[in-house]
């Protein structure tokens, strides 16, 4: 098995989350993230970095590590569920004010404590992602210090983002400060808590979502050419929001406006796209948020067993994960910021049971990837011999093969620009 010995290593072996941690470490002057021809967001190693802070990003970097809940982080006995990794606490919940439970995706939950954080005085600033006024369909990291300028970044995102480019920028600043992120994101600041003593004390809360994959740019600029609407002409490019699960809506800069359902964009047998997700994403073991503090998926309407994508109310699942996620959901509770009902486990296997096949067969996969002599994702701590076993044979060689075969082909190589 080869050994990635540097960050364009990391980019062509098909590794990298996009998550920019690496230029936040090292500054734009040496790395910058920019989009490249394979339609994601990637660093471009504008100047050498000294050996022992090449040695420092790589040990940071989600690509090559991600190393699972530790015991304290796991709660009290019996909180560690085999799947869904650590619960503290389960609820329903929605943003307790009805303009950012609408305009929010979901059910704004994520939003409303973002907001609650900083009018409480419990961080300075919140650490997030927005759509790109330049180019809609873009993703543009965030930096907020006003409740407005949370809600004004609302939204899902689906695509390439950077949102960990400012870490490092508000750790010197000496800034207490929330991340809300995909769970790769999360990944790479529990990996900088490691060789960075600044981060337990600054970042005192990190917050996810249950994460479905990052789609390349091709993806929105496909779905905008189904509607007849060049990415050049668009004003805006917003994949859910303003309902639940929300149209995704697209406006040009002549004045067209237009709408696809949610099941139209992701279910639509006639579709011109694919979810197109990085190599990075198929081989993920923790797409739902095991080392955030709080995760917040969709909580989905659920018919005969089955969740449904009718338009609703929007709500989410908040899964505490750690103490200070579960003190920081109950504050949020205690003054309106979020509304909670009751939930039980068996509810949540079933409505997000679209994520059993990554997390059951990522063992299997990073296995195949190894066997075929490519660098793989080092992940510790996931209980991969579990998860294995509740795969079973037939999952697990198909898993196996599919990383195999694809990495033997190629299929994980991206290029450099």
């Amino acid at each position: 098995m080869s050994r990635v010995k540097d960050l364009n290593g990391v980019v062509e072996h098909g590794l990298c989350a996009g998550c920019g941690i690496c230029e936040s470490m090292a500054g734009r002057d040496k790395v910058e993230m920019r989009l490249t021809s394979f339609s994601q967001v990637r660093p471009q190693v504008k100047a050498a970095l000294d050996p022992a802070l090449l040695d420092r990003v790589l040990q940071v970097c989600p690509g090559l590590h991600i190393t699972g809940p530790e015991g304290p982080r796991a709660g009290e006995p019996g909180t560690l569920d085999p799947i869904w990794g650590p619960i503290l606490s389960l609820h329903r919940v929605w943003a307790g004010r009805p303009d950012i439970r609408h305009w929010a995706a979901a059910g704004g939950s994520l939003t409303a404590l973002g907001c609650y954080l900083l009018e409480s005085g419990e961080v300075d600033a919140v650490l997030h992602v927005k759509a790109s006024a330049e180019a809609p369909a873009m993703t543009d990291a965030q930096i907020s210090y006003t409740a407005d300028e949370v809600i004004a970044g609302a939204q899902s995102r689906y695509g390439p983002a950077a949102p960990l480019v400012h870490v490092n920028h508000l750790l010197d600043r000496g800034l207490r400060f929330a991340v809300m992120a995909k769970p790769c994101d999360i990944a790479a600041i529990r990996n900088l808590a490691k060789v960075d003593a600044r981060v337990e004390k600054q970042i005192p809360f990190c917050l996810s979502i249950f994460c479905g994959g990052v789609p390349t740019i091709r993806t929105a600029h496909k779905i905008a050419a189904y509607k007849g609407v060049k990415p050049e002409e668009l004003s805006v490019f917003r994949w859910r929001g303003n309902g639940w699960p929300g149209p995704t809506h697209i406006e040009t800069r002549d004045g067209r406006s237009l709408d696809l359902s949610y099941d139209e964009v992701w279910y639509n047998s006639d579709a011109l796209w694919s979810y197109d997700i990085q190599f990075r994403c198929k081989i993920c073991p923790d797409a739902i948020g095991e080392l955030a503090d709080v995760a917040c998926p969709d909580g989905w309407v659920m018919v005969d067993g089955k969740p449904i994508h009718k338009e609703a109310p929007g709500v989410n699942i908040a899964i505490a994960r750690t103490a200070a996620g579960q003190g920081l959901v109950e504050r949020a509770v205690r003054e309106g910021a979020l509304i909670a009902e009751p939930f039980d486990r068996p509810t949540l296997h079933a409505m997000h049971s679209d994520h059993l096949p990554r997390k059951l067969g990522h063992p299997a996969r990073n296995l195949g990837l190894m066997l075929s002599g490519q660098p793989r994702l080092r992940a510790r701590r996931y209980r991969a011999w579990t998860t294995a076993w509740r795969a079973g044979l037939a999952a697990n060689w198909q898993a196996f093969w599919g990383a195999f075969t694809r990495a033997r082909a190629g299929a994980n190589r991206e290029p450099l620009q």
